[in-house]
């Protein structure tokens, strides 16, 4: 008989494997693991303590995990009311909302990248290089809204 959480055994095998991808892609291997569990719980949230448990985890390594996720906007900590512990929730629209957050990003790098383009000479392959990276974080500065507009209008129920 399936809990309302699921299998547990194929949920932990899920959040670690997922988790795996993720830490390929670069994110923090404990701040994977925290994450991805609190995606595949029902309410979407859980205590410090319980995200430990669950992941076998110690107290300090789902800190820096939680602190790491509230740091680029992937989770929110909340209280409940009465309540004094925090819980750590992911955030609504997590990611068109990571994704829009990439945008300041974008222009920052496409105007150091012209300062780049300058100390090596623009006209060399070296400029050359540093004017074609700058010109790919131009293009997703300008098409990133317009994505995640599309991305809201088809998932709008």
């Amino acid at each position: 008989m399936n809990s309302p959480n699921g299998d547990p055994v194929a949920v932990d095998r899920f959040v670690e494997s997922f988790a795996a991808q993720l830490t390929d892609a670069g994110m923090p291997r404990m701040a994977s693991r925290v994450f991805v569990l609190l995606l595949t719980r029902q309410e979407g949230a859980a205590t410090a303590t319980e995200l430990a448990e669950r992941l076998r985890a110690s107290a300090g390594a789902v800190s820096g995990a939680v602190r790491y996720l509230i740091q680029v906007k992937l989770v929110d900590r909340e209280q409940l009311p009465g309540s004094r512990r925090d819980y750590y929730r992911v955030r609504p629209g997590v990611w068109y909302s990571a994704v829009l957050d990439q945008q300041p990003r974008y222009v920052r790098w496409h105007a150091q990248l012209g300062e780049g383009m300058d100390a090596v000479g623009p006209d060399t392959e070296a400029g050359r290089r540093l004017a074609e990276t700058r010109d790919f974080f131009d293009y997703l500065a300008t098409e990133m809204p317009a994505l995640v507009e599309r991305w809201q209008a088809r998932h709008r129920p």
